[in-house]
């Protein structure tokens, strides 16, 4: 980031799509070499495809036509000659590019800014991710129905197939660093799995913050040996008693686990490395919010140093894990990714990817609009960042860099967000569906019964 922001937008020219610059060719095209992919194409280049997507996402109307008449305004007004409004040369263009491409842009444009983050905003000197999880409707076609089953009691034709998805931010800048699509059932698909397939994301010295679904023995232990420090809401089933233990102060104290029941995930050989205990830093965490009875949250976490990670320092930390609430809120809601559209099992994680990539580039403008304000990004407004975007970027000027690019920062940075660590009121809802009965039959079943009637 850093000086970054502005030489991408140099290299941004009249004519060209939402989000350019913010995705570089360079990226690109490293991206497909390390993956295999070669192109041969004359207008949906690797480069194209991938910005046709992702403004076909950020568009209220989400149609690839939509995109394509999106992409010949663009290329009328950049100079450019008129390409064909057939859709199906996108659409191919798109089946064609590696799947693994969009994965790892969307892997690449979270880290990097992330890397380059301001030192203050990270916790104590550490990077912190927070994983959480939720679960997407896709379409409900015959291709994914196969590889992302229905769940139990549900006919195909007349309900949407659910996938499940974790997602591992970055604390300090809000961005996607690396995510998983699973089907909602079955072996593996939990978001414990799910986050174990993401080790190597962690590095030593890094801090995992996580909601108590994560705070098992054999998960915090797994996190242990690899030298991630562990943050976590403890366990329901798991009773606390600071009479107990070594005491560090009023409700911190140090205690030991003693070993569970080996789970089916956890190789036996493996297993005998684990320790039979494992000492935990167990804190209270009291929450007072006016007008509310006071809540009190039990943390644990493998750092054990009273001195140096302060009890205050964990009742701040673990209040913003609801930001991991608020990020997937951004993704779903904001981005409008409550619902995949695509047709296959493969355009499905392809769109997925890409909705991630999106939201990373706006993140991006949203930290470097918090860098130049100094400001906290998590007291940047994402919903406003994308307005910002999807009103600046097709009124871009290259003679007026700076001119253009300092209103955008400030119009980004004009709203700020409320600090809400804490969640008081219950998720309802103002507006109700419309009162349409729930279908009994496919569509095609009932336009062929009266086409028989008739």
């Amino acid at each position: 980031m850093r000086n970054g922001f502005a030489s991408a937008m140099r290299k941004v020219k009249r004519g060209d799509l939402p989000l350019s610059g913010l995705v570089s060719e360079q990226s690109v095209q490293q991206a497909c070499s390390e993956v295999g992919y070669r192109s041969q194409a004359s207008l949906y280049t690797p480069i194209t495809t991938v910005l046709t997507f992702l403004a076909q996402l950020l568009n209220a109307d989400g149609s690839c036509q939509q995109a394509v008449d999106g992409l010949i305004a663009e290329r009328v007004a950049g100079g450019k000659r008129r390409c064909s409004a057939d859709t199906s040369s996108y659409c191919k263009a798109r089946s064609r590019l590696s799947e693994e491409v969009f994965w790892q842009l969307a892997r690449q444009s979270g880290q990097q800014i992330e890397q380059d983050a301001e030192d203050g905003w990270l916790w104590l000197g550490h990077r912190v991710r927070v994983a959480d999880g939720s679960t997407l409707q896709i379409a409900d076609t015959p291709k994914n129905r196969k590889e992302y089953p229905l769940q139990k009691n549900l006919k195909p034709g007349l309900h949407y197939p659910v996938v499940r998805v974790l997602v591992v931010f970055s604390l300090a800048v809000g961005t996607v660093l690396e995510a998983a699509i699973r089907p909602y059932q079955g072996k593996g698909t939990g978001e414990t799995a799910m986050l174990r397939e993401m080790a190597d994301l962690f590095q030593p010295g890094d801090v995992l913050l996580a909601d108590r679904y994560f705070s098992g023995y054999w998960d915090v232990a797994f996190w242990i040996a690899r030298g991630v420090h562990v943050v976590v809401r403890n366990s329901a089933s798991r009773k606390s008693d600071f009479r107990r233990g070594q005491r560090l102060g009023k409700d911190d104290h140090l205690i030991r686990w003693k070993k569970t029941v080996l789970p089916d995930w956890m190789d036996k050989q493996a297993a005998k490395e684990i320790p039979s205990t494992l000492e935990i830093r167990e804190i209270r965490v009291v929450v007072r919010v006016p007008g509310f009875r006071t809540r009190h949250v039990i943390v644990v976490t493998t750092l054990k140093d009273a001195k140096a990670y302060p009890k205050a320092e964990f009742a701040k930390l673990y209040r913003r894990r609801w930001q991991a609430e608020l990020q997937l809120r951004s993704l779903k809601t904001h981005m409008g990714m409550e619902k995949l559209r695509c047709k296959s099992p493969e355009m499905v994680r392809k769109e997925f990817a890409s909705y991630l990539l999106a939201y990373n580039c706006i993140r991006r403008v949203g930290a470097e609009a918090a860098r130049k304000q100094g400001l906290d990004p998590h007291e940047i407004s994402f919903k406003n960042t994308k307005q910002a975007i999807t009103e600046f970027f097709p009124r871009f000027h290259q003679s007026n860099l700076a001119a253009w690019i300092e209103g955008l920062l400030q119009t980004v940075a004009s709203i700020i967000v409320a600090n809400r660590p804490d969640r008081i009121e219950p998720y309802t809802c103002k507006t109700r569906p419309k009162n349409f009965k729930p279908p009994k039959d496919t569509r095609a079943n009932y336009k062929s019964r009266k086409r028989k009637r008739s």
